[in-house]
């Protein structure tokens, strides 16, 4: 049986689908939304909530600095604006108090090794890489390093980069995560039965991060075998943000987390026999026994 700890949480064959909802940066620096998208998770059903960390002056290349920038706080430089919607410690205190008050886990995706240490005081369940930092080795053994399970997303990456990215962090405490990482995804983009494949290559949990539109493809991911579910949320995918659109908003989700659990009930385990609620109409209909 393939499968890690997530906190308290076994994941993987034989357990239900572990839904995370992805706030990212849809709080837009605000965390009184990040409270709310916090609220809509926990009462839809979601048992963590993922936020992103970065230091700017280290992921936003330098040239990339002065880039002038609308922003609904006004016009100012990318990487104030950067710095606008980071979250730093007196709110991070403040969510992990009020997820602990909701109890819902939550962790986050770092994007460089400052952001995981400042994470890590934390104490989170597991730590997310992103597809984007799935080639910065250095970033994934700093994360490894901190002995916590790590959930990695393989969009935008050849299978050569995800087998090497496995030879740096190792198969111990891992869940890889089959994403298209375009924002947001076309259906025929999706490309789900990498999901098998992904299990059948590597041996390890499998699970989906999807940046499409609706909901059906990752209620189908779950089908094919994924055990972690990771969809963006918003409050309203009207919002101003560069994730917004390819996120779900509360009845989308809530749609979600219930079509997954439906799903799985129905997948049963795989024997065929003869049920007693078939019995009545087996007599009634069936001429020869």
């Amino acid at each position: 049986m393939m499968g890690l700890k997530i906190g308290a949480r076994q994941v993987g064959d034989g357990t239900p689908c572990y839904i995370v909802g992805e706030i990212g940066i849809n709080h837009n620096g605000d965390l009184e939304i990040a409270r709310k998208l916090i609220d809509l998770a926990a009462h839809t059903g979601c048992e963590a909530v993922k936020f992103q960390k970065r230091t700017p002056e280290i992921c936003v290349p330098k040239d990339q600095w002065s880039i002038v920038r609308e922003t609904p706080w006004g016009t100012m430089s990318y990487i104030d604006y950067k710095h606008r919607i980071e979250f730093g410690e007196k709110e991070y205190d403040e969510i992990d108090r009020y997820c602990r008050e909701k109890k819902i886990a939550w962790f986050a995706s770092c994007w460089d090794e400052p952001a995981v240490d400042f994470i890590d005081r934390f104490e989170p369940p597991c730590y997310k890489i992103a597809s984007a930092s799935l080639t910065d080795d250095a970033l994934l053994r700093h994360t490894r390093a901190k002995g916590r399970p790590i959930v990695m997303s393989t969009g935008m990456s050849t299978l050569a980069q995800i087998d090497h990215a496995l030879t740096v962090v190792g198969k111990k405490d891992l869940a890889i995560l089959h994403a298209c990482s375009a924002y947001p995804a076309g259906y025929e983009e999706l490309n789900l039965r990498v999901i098998p494949t992904f299990r059948e290559r590597f041996g390890v949990p499998v699970g989906y991060s999807g940046h499409e539109t609706g909901i059906a493809s990752s209620v189908a991911a779950v089908a094919l075998g994924a055990c972690i579910v990771e969809r963006h949320i918003t409050l309203d995918r009207a919002m101003w943000g560069t994730d917004q659109a390819a996120s779900l908003g509360p009845s989308g989700l809530e749609r979600l987390i219930r079509d997954i659990r439906i799903v799985e009930s129905a997948m049963g385990d795989g024997i065929k026999r003869l049920l007693e609620s078939e019995v009545p109409v087996m007599k009634k209909l069936r001429r020869v026994g």
